[in-house]
C-alpha cells in the first residue's frame, strides 16, 4: 500500500464515520474542489509575489497555507476514488503525455502553450 493509498483509506474513514458518502456524489466532489482551490487562490488575493512568497516563512500564513492545500488533496482523493481513478498512474501518464507536447529541447526555459506559435 502507497501512501496515497493509505491518505485515501483515511479520508474514505473519517467520511465514513460521519455517513458523508450521501453528499458525495461526483459532481458536489467536483465543485468542491474548486471551492477549496478558490480558498487557496484566495490567499494570494492582493499581495504581491514578495507576500506571497513569504506565506510560508510565516506561522500563521504558513498554517493557512497548508489547510487549503489538504483540503484540495481530501477532495482530490475523494473525486479519484469516486471516479475509479488510480491518481499515481494517471499522474504518470499525464507527465508522459506532456512530456510528448512539451519537448526540453523546444520548451526549455519557455512559458508558451504547446499549441502557441514560436
Amino acid at each position: 500500500m502507497t501512501e496515497l493509498d493509505e491518505l485515501t483509506r483515511l479520508v474514505l474513514a473519517f467520511r465514513d464515520e460521519r455517513d458523508w458518502s450521501q453528499f458525495h456524489s461526483l459532481r458536489n466532489l467536483i465543485v468542491s474542489l474548486n471551492l477549496e482551490a478558490g480558498e487557496l487562490l484566495e490567499l494570494a488575493q492582493w499581495k504581491t509575489d514578495d507576500e506571497i512568497a513569504a506565506l510560508p516563512l510565516d506561522l500563521h500564513g504558513r498554517e493557512a497555507l497548508e489547510d487549503e492545500c489538504a483540503d484540495v488533496l481530501l477532495y482530490l482523493l475523494l473525486i479519484a476514488d469516486r471516479a475509479g481513478i488510480d491518481l499515481d498512474a494517471a499522474a504518470r501518464a499525464k507527465l508522459v503525455k506532456n512530456a510528448v507536447k512539451y519537448p526540453v529541447e523546444r520548451f526549455r526555459g519557455s512559458r508558451r502553450k504547446y499549441d502557441a506559435p514560436e
